[in-house]
C-alpha cells in the first residue's frame, strides 16, 4: 500500500514538473515567429516543413527542452549565430562519408554520392546540427546542382541560422528544379513571411496551398500573412480550411486579440462559443476582454453569468 501511495506520489510529479516546463516553454521568449508559436502552443501545425516531424504529442513534450538546447551547446557555451562569412566557409568543404548516412554519430561523409550527403545533412538538420547539416547540404547542391530537396532543406538551415537571403537564394536555386513543389513554396513563403514580405509571401503560400490543398501547416502560414496584412476573414478562411471551423474561429479571435482589435477578437470568440458551448478556451477569453473593455455582456452571443463564472472557476 505504501509502495503504491509513493509511486503515485512520484507520477504526480513528473506530470506537475512536466506541464510547469510546457507552460514555461509557451510563455518565456522562444526562437521563431512569435504568432507561429501561438497558434502552434493551441494545437496547430505551423513554419517551415521540416524533415523527420513527428507527432503533436511528441512536439509539445519536446518544446520545454527544445528551449534550452537552442541557448546551449552540448560543452555549456552560449550558441553563437553563424556569420555570412562563416557561411561562405561551407561552399568549399571537402567531401567527406559515412557507411550509413541515417545514423551519423557526430561523423561527416567522406566519398560519398550527393543522395548520401542529403541524407547526412538531412538527418544533422532534424538533430539541430546546422553547422554540420549546411556543411553536408552545401556539399551535395555543390556535386548535384539538380538536387532539389538539398536546396530545399539547405534553405531551412540558413534560415534557422538568421541568414534569410541564403536561405531565399537556396529556395530558388530548388524552385528552378521543381516548381510546383508545395513544401518548397511553403518554405520560401513562410521565409518572405517572417522578413515582413508578406505580399510576395501570400502568393508562394496560395500556390503552395492549390498545390496541396489540404496542407494544415502551408494553410495555417496563409492565415497567419493575411493576419499581417489586416486580412482577417481571409485568415478565418485559411485557418477554417487547416483545423475546421472551431479551430479557425479560435486562431483567428487570438491574432485579432494580439493586434489589440478586442471587439473583433470578441465576435470570433462568441462564434466560436456558439459552436461548442463548453469551449474553455472561448469562455476564458471572452469573460477577461468583456472585463477589459468594460463591457456587459448581452444578447444572445452573450457569455451568460454561469459560463462566465465557470470561466473564472478555472481561473482560480
Amino acid at each position: 500500500m505504501r509502495k503504491r501511495t509513493l509511486i503515485a506520489v512520484l507520477i504526480a510529479l513528473v506530470l506537475t514538473y512536466a506541464g510547469t516546463a510546457m507552460w514555461s516553454a509557451a510563455t518565456i521568449e522562444r526562437d521563431g515567429d512569435t504568432d507561429a508559436n501561438v497558434i502552434e502552443d493551441s494545437g496547430s501545425e505551423a513554419g517551415r516543413s521540416e524533415p523527420g516531424k513527428g507527432s503533436k504529442v511528441v512536439h509539445a513534450l519536446a518544446a520545454p527542452f527544445k528551449v534550452f538546447g537552442h541557448l546551449f551547446h552540448k560543452d555549456g557555451k552560449k550558441l553563437a549565430r553563424m556569420t555570412a562569412k562563416d557561411a561562405e566557409k561551407f561552399e568549399t568543404v571537402g567531401v567527406t562519408r559515412v557507411e550509413d548516412p541515417e545514423v551519423i554519430a557526430g561523423r561527416k561523409v567522406i566519398d560519398g554520392s550527393a543522395r548520401e550527403h542529403l541524407a547526412a545533412g538531412r538527418t544533422y538538420l532534424k538533430n539541430g546540427q546546422l553547422n554540420e547539416a549546411i556543411a553536408e547540404l552545401s556539399t551535395a547542391v555543390s556535386m548535384d546542382p539538380k538536387l532539389a530537396e538539398a536546396h530545399n532543406l539547405l534553405g531551412v538551415a540558413f534560415d534557422e541560422k538568421g541568414l534569410h537571403d541564403r536561405a531565399k537564394d537556396s529556395y530558388d536555386k530548388a524552385m528552378k528544379v521543381e516548381p510546383e513543389d508545395a513544401q518548397t513554396l511553403n518554405n520560401l513563403g513562410f521565409s518572405l513571411y517572417q522578413n515582413g514580405n508578406y505580399r510576395a509571401a501570400v502568393d508562394r503560400l496560395k500556390r503552395a496551398a492549390k498545390l496541396a490543398p489540404k496542407d494544415e501547416r502551408i494553410l495555417n502560414n496563409l492565415a497567419l500573412t493575411y493576419c499581417r496584412l489586416g486580412k482577417y476573414d481571409d485568415a478565418y478562411k485559411a485557418f477554417a480550411r487547416a483545423g475546421g471551423e472551431l479551430t479557425g474561429r479560435l486562431n483567428t479571435a487570438s491574432m485579432l486579440e494580439r493586434a489589440g482589435r478586442d471587439d473583433e477578437a470578441i465576435k470570433y470568440y462568441e462564434a466560436a462559443r456558439k459552436l461548442d458551448p463548453k469551449n474553455e478556451v472561448a469562455i476564458h477569453r471572452l469573460t477577461e476582454l468583456y472585463q477589459r473593455t468594460g463591457r456587459t455582456a448581452s444578447g444572445p452571443a452573450a457569455v451568460t453569468s454561469e459560463t462566465a463564472g465557470t470561466a473564472q472557476g478555472h481561473n482560480q
